[in-house]
């Protein structure tokens, strides 16, 4: 960890109330070791903020009520966030797949209210699934990504067209990729770069391992 992270260290952070179980332990234990307490909130951007005082006044002026908090309730009272995507596949899915539409919306969201929007991809290269020699290397940075190598672009398939038969006499089947068209490295960054110019959302990357640093390294850049 940094000089800087480690004498910045929040109380509190507020975990996006959407995430899914299970699924962020490793971040989760890094914070435990360090005495960080983590609340579940529902957040309009994002998965990650700092409890600063506005958020905490929202939260006790609900808890004083007996109603429960709204993601809305949250805009104006902080200026930074972390959304973090599991590997460089889920953020194939929001760039360019189907949940385009969605991550395009929280980006202008955060941008119109004046949120720093840091999107935190985590990823640990190695050897593409299916394959015997082709490497991904670690992603540290957006201008990295066009050496990314989409792992589907590597799943085949056969099909109806014998090249030849084996010694006991089965037929050999062609194989094709089943996904000809999947999110090449390049295009992704391009796509990844077109966002930040447009909506002010900054793609940063790290190794599995540090993600849970990262996250606070990156909420404490903007302040509170």
């Amino acid at each position: 960890m940094s000089e800087h992270t480690r004498e910045v260290i929040p109380v509190i952070l507020i975990s996006d109330k959407g995430q899914q179980d299970g699924k962020h332990t490793e971040k989760e234990r890094y914070w435990t070791e360090l005495g960080i307490e983590v609340i579940e909130a529902p957040l309009p951007t994002g998965d990650y903020i700092l409890a600063n005082d506005k958020v905490m006044d929202v939260i006790f002026r609900k808890e004083q009520r007996g109603i429960p908090v709204k993601k809305m309730d949250f805009l104006g009272t902080y200026n930074v966030t972390v959304d973090t995507k599991k590997d460089i596949q889920e953020l194939v899915g929001n760039v360019c797949g189907k949940q385009h539409a969605r991550f395009r919306d929280e980006c202008i969201l955060a941008q119109n209210n004046g949120i720093k929007l840091y999107v935190l991809v985590q990823n640990a290269g190695g050897l593409v699934k299916g394959t015997k020699d082709i490497y991904n290397p670690t992603i540290r940075t957006l201008e990295e990504l066009h050496k990314w190598k989409n792992p589907r672009l590597f799943v085949m398939k056969r099909t109806n067209d014998v090249i030849g038969h084996y010694k006991s006499g089965n037929p050999i089947y062609r194989r094709t990729q089943r996904y000809p068209t999947a999110t090449k490295g390049e295009t992704l960054m391009k796509a990844c770069m077109t966002m930040q110019e447009k909506y002010g959302v900054e793609f940063v990357f790290c190794h599995n391992r540090d993600q849970g640093e990262m996250v606070l390294e990156l909420l404490q850049r903007e302040g509170v």
